[in-house]
Parts: C-alpha cells; sequence; structure tokens
C-alpha cells in the first residue's frame, strides 16, 4: 500500500488503552485508499483518566473526522455522543464515532456483527443455538445483542462484574426473542461459546472458559486479537473445534466500520 500524505488528508483515530494490539490502522487505511478517500488511520493510546481532556482536545481538530474506540473507552465514549445508531443506544456503547455536520459526533457499535459474522463465515449459523458468552464490557454486550438478535435460542452471559452482566441480561430480556441467563465459565450444553473478555492478552491470564469441558462439536469465537490466536482459541482447536480469531471478528467488522465512517450506512 503506497500512501500519498497531503495537507489535505483527512485524520481519523482509533484509540484504546493499550492499543498495540490494535490492527484498524493499516487495514482501514487501506480500505479508505481502495474506496479513493485520501485518509489515515492513527493509534492513539489514551488512559481512562485523560479520555475526557482528550475528547475535549478532538473536538477542535477541524481535519479529524473519525473516531475508532477500543478496550476500556467504549461506554465513556457513548456519553460524549449527541447522537447514536439505535443498536449503540441499546447498548449504550460504541465503538466507531463520526463528525457531524454541527463538528458533534455520532456513534455506531458493529462489534456484534463482526462476531456474528466471523462466525458464519467457518459455516456457524447461531439461529437456534445454545451460547455462552463471557464478557458484559462493551464488546460483550454488542455481541450479546447480535446473538439474540441472529436468533439463537438461549444466551447465557457470564462476567465477573456481577452487577454489569444482571442489567445487560435484564435489557436483553425486553427484546422477546432468545432467553437470556446467568452463565459461568462452564460451556457443558453449549453449541456456541465466545470471550469477549481481555483474557489471554497477557502472558498467564487464566482462561477465560473451562476448556476442559468443551466438545469438537462445539464453536469457540475470541475477540482478542494480540496473540493473534489467543490461548482459548488455541486450547479449542486442539479439542476439534471450529474457531474464530479477533482477527476474523476484525476482518467482518471492518466494512461496517468503513460504511459507517463514509456515511455509506444505512442506519440512523
Amino acid at each position: 500500500m503506497k500512501l500519498n500524505l497531503t495537507g489535505a488528508t483527512r485524520l481519523n483515530l482509533v484509540i484504546g488503552d493499550p492499543i498495540a494490539q490494535v490492527r484498524a490502522p493499516v487495514g482501514m487505511t487501506q480500505a479508505f485508499a481502495e474506496s479513493g478517500h485520501d485518509a489515515i488511520v492513527v493509534p492513539v493510546q489514551v488512559a481512562p483518566a485523560d479520555l475526557s481532556g482528550f475528547l475535549d482536545v478532538a473536538m477542535q481538530l477541524k481535519n479529524l473526522d473519525g473516531i475508532i474506540v477500543t478496550v476500556p473507552h467504549k461506554f465513556a465514549c457513548y456519553a460524549r455522543c449527541a447522537s447514536a445508531t439505535d443498536r449503540a443506544s441499546f447498548i449504550g456503547a460504541v465503538n466507531t464515532m463520526r463528525r457531524r455536520a454541527d463538528g458533534q459526533w455520532h456513534g455506531e457499535m458493529v462489534d456484534g456483527l463482526g462476531f456474528v459474522g466471523a462466525a458464519k463465515a467457518k459455516g456457524v449459523d447461531p439461529a437456534g443455538m445454545h451460547a455462552l458468552l463471557t464478557g458484559a464490557g462493551g464488546a460483550g454486550s454488542a455481541i450479546a445483542l447480535t446473538l439474540i438478535d441472529a436468533g439463537v435460542r438461549e444466551l447465557a452471559i457470564h462476567d465477573a462484574d456481577i452487577a454489569r452482566r444482571d442489567r445487560l441480561i435484564e435489557r436483553l430480556n425486553t427484546r422477546g426473542k432468545g432467553r437470556v441467563v446467568i452463565g459461568s465459565a462452564d460451556p457443558t450444553g453449549f453449541d456456541f461459546v465466545g470471550n469477549a473478555t481481555p483474557a489471554g492478552m497477557n502472558e498467564g491470564d487464566p482462561l477465560p472458559i473451562d476448556v476442559t469441558k468443551l466438545k469438537a462439536s462445539t464453536y469457540a469465537g475470541c475477540v482478542i486479537t494480540k496473540p493473534a490466536v489467543s490461548p482459548f482459541i488455541e486450547a479449542a482447536r486442539a479439542i476439534g473445534c471450529v474457531t474464530s480469531t479477533g482477527t476474523d471478528m476484525y476482518e467482518s467488522l471492518q466494512s461496517g466500520m468503513l460504511d459507517f465512517l463514509l456515511f455509506r450506512d444505512a442506519g440512523s
């Protein structure tokens, strides 16, 4: 990919803490170029304590069009959006923000679409399945919503933050679709198991799921992009499970982020 950066090149950022694991800078910059759009994506590490001040400054940058949001800022960035899609509003979190005509931010959340899209690309349709999801943060909430809307029969959610888990379960059950219940780290009896926690990014992290109880017929997906194959996915593959990695998820959601940032999305 050859970049032709000029003073007219539009700026987009991807923010998180940590930030070294993100795939967006090269992938989205290339996607912009292939779309004929003169723009780049630059990674910026922002600590939670500094986020408010950073967003204040970002509002003043006239050539900044969009912000891609990763852990741990998805809920806090939603609070700074003047408007958001229905999906992002239901979850209360965003993974992408684009500049409105009035200079304010409009938010979207496509993490769930990427996660389920990665599963479908491996031939796994969650409709009618019993699913277990660990992690009820920004990405986990989005994945849970997409799984319910995709037609899972039952979704069990496990999270160390019990209050956060229970709030998510209560909201999802208002949709009147698949049943949402409290889960655990035990995957026994589930067809579809997903990890939406950072467990596995650092050496020595405990596994988010009791992999000794996985069956080869169970699908396993993970949000982690670094390492490229998380310890959870490595263990699931050893058992014989069909799997998707965080990179598979990113590749699946990239088109949704691009469409949103280029105003090609059909949503509000």
